[in-house]
């Protein structure tokens, strides 16, 4: 799996009294080696289900912390020819397993907007999940997975909550600057009298990129392809049950992402002249808990300072998540 190295330096001053303390150890430096232990590969599922759209489940092979990533390995991540289905009201829908690579140009196209991907970087990946067309997503029903692949056997729920309407929406500027343009989306919502309620945010910018802008390949293209769901985009009722009230969200960054607007300190701003569409999504307490969990992972990045958080999936037998997302959608014209 590797090995991890943790150096500390340790320096004193104190003074004129302890220069020979301080040169004594200022160079003093203890090596800690910790031998990471091999772990079994397990099965990590990511899958999802929305009202009236079918469920998408995605599962890849768990890689150690040092293994190496590039476009083979993940293309041999792909958990291929598992048995796999869903059961709601005591009918079990099997899932078939799909392949970027055998679909046509116009489900190429239907596969990027349910995805958020772009077709190029589906043609480019032969990115595989399992679907079923025959089940579509109705709120307040639960929804029953079973995975089994070569002795693995994977299983969990997901309810996929009523829909909560969004009270208000709107954008307002940050700054009191007269020439700033940068801003948030905020939003009123009113929370249902019943503990146990959480939610999540996503959006996305629909207007294109101006043609006068540097970097000539973004000229003319829609500034988000999908819905980015920022960090910290989940909350729950634990301090606001059955009340009314107000909150605001940054503009997440797509993974990787090597836009200018990503980069600049335009990062984390919508802009006066933005369309954003919004969906927001009811979500039950365990995908609430796996979700807060990994962005807390996320945010972390590695710093030994954080607060540690253990990944609480809500599958057994394997690693992930299955979520039923209860979705409003909106749209805020930035002015």
């Amino acid at each position: 799996m590797g090995i991890k190295k943790l150096n500390f330096k340790l320096s004193f001053y104190t003074g004129a009294l302890a220069v020979f303390m301080a040169m004594a150890l200022i160079s003093c430096e203890k090596e800690i080696t910790v031998d990471l232990p091999v772990v079994e590969p397990k099965i990590v599922v990511e899958g999802f289900i929305y009202q009236e759209q079918p469920p998408i489940l995605m599962l890849t092979w768990s890689q150690g912390y040092f293994d190496p990533t590039n476009l083979e390995t993940i293309q041999n991540m792909f958990v291929h020819d598992a048995v796999v289905s869903v059961t709601v009201d005591q009918v079990s829908y099997p899932l078939e397993e799909v392949c970027t690579a055998d679909l046509s140009e116009e489900e190429l196209e239907l596969a990027s907007i349910a995805l958020g991907i772009p077709v190029e970087s589906l043609q480019a990946l032969d990115l595989c999940v399992y679907t079923s067309i025959e089940l579509l997503g109705v709120n307040g029903k639960v929804y029953y997975l079973d995975v089994q692949h070569s002795g693995h056997h994977i299983t969990g729920a997901t309810k996929l909550p009523e829909i909560v309407e969004l009270d208000t929406l709107f954008f307002d500027i940050v700054s009191s600057l007269p020439n700033d343009s940068l801003g948030f989306i905020y939003g009123n919502i009113t929370d249902p009298d019943t503990i146990g309620n959480a939610y999540r945010w996503f959006a996305k910018r629909i207007n294109h990129y101006p043609q006068w802008i540097e970097d000539e390949d973004l000229r003319g293209q829609q500034k988000d392809f999908g819905y980015i769901a920022p960090i910290g985009s989940v909350f729950d009722d634990e301090f606001f049950n059955g009340l009314s009230f107000e909150f605001a969200y940054y503009r997440g960054t797509a993974a990787n992402s090597d836009k200018f607007d990503d980069l600049n300190n335009e990062r984390g701003y919508f802009k006066r002249g933005d369309t954003i569409a919004v969906r927001g999504c009811t979500i039950d307490r365990n995908s609430y808990k796996f979700i807060y969990s990994f962005e807390s992972q996320v945010s972390n990045q590695g710093s030994p300072f954080a607060v540690p958080f253990n990944l609480e999936s809500n599958v057994e037998g394997g690693l992930g998540a299955f979520i039923g997302y209860g979705a409003i959608y909106d749209t805020v014209i930035c002015q």
